[in-house]
């Protein structure tokens, strides 16, 4: 079977932490899948938000997320707290690529949890089409 191999571009945008909550927790007694894209989520909400922006309202357009990948490399624990390193890819027209690093500290060593990619689209919700990615955006983003 062939895996999934996420590389991540030279240039962080932003790092944010997460921490793990007990929700996150599945029978395995470590952080579920589900988690792990919930945890995206916040991340890039929490990149977002410095810089002023929603996922609703980013000047003027909004976000929906077109394409999900994750490579899973350790398993993450209640109380571990996440860092998030976030980076971007390939930007077109109307979408660009986000990359995400999530990895935690352990006796001082990095464990990486994660590797990620979304494709995120920009779309007028009003108009029901997708949007050119905002210039206020992509000033960020290069």
């Amino acid at each position: 079977m062939a895996r999934l191999k996420i590389d991540l571009p030279k240039k962080i945008l932003v790092s944010v932490s997460v921490p793990v909550r007990i929700t996150d927790i599945n029978y395995g007694n470590h952080v579920g899948n589900h988690a792990i894209v919930e945890i995206i989520h916040e991340a890039r909400v929490q990149f977002l938000k410095k810089f002023g922006f929603t996922e609703l309202d980013i000047a003027g357009t909004a976000l929906i997320m077109s394409e999900l990948l994750v490579e899973y490399k350790n398993e993450s624990f209640y109380n571990d707290l996440l860092e998030i390193n976030i980076y971007c890819g390939e930007i077109t027209r109307v979408a660009f690529e986000l990359f995400y690093k999530i990895s935690t500290k352990r006796i001082e060593e990095e464990i990486v949890i994660a590797l990620a990619k979304t494709g995120m689209v920009c779309y007028d919700y009003e108009i029901k089409k997708v949007t050119a990615v905002p210039g206020e955006l992509k000033s960020i983003l290069l």
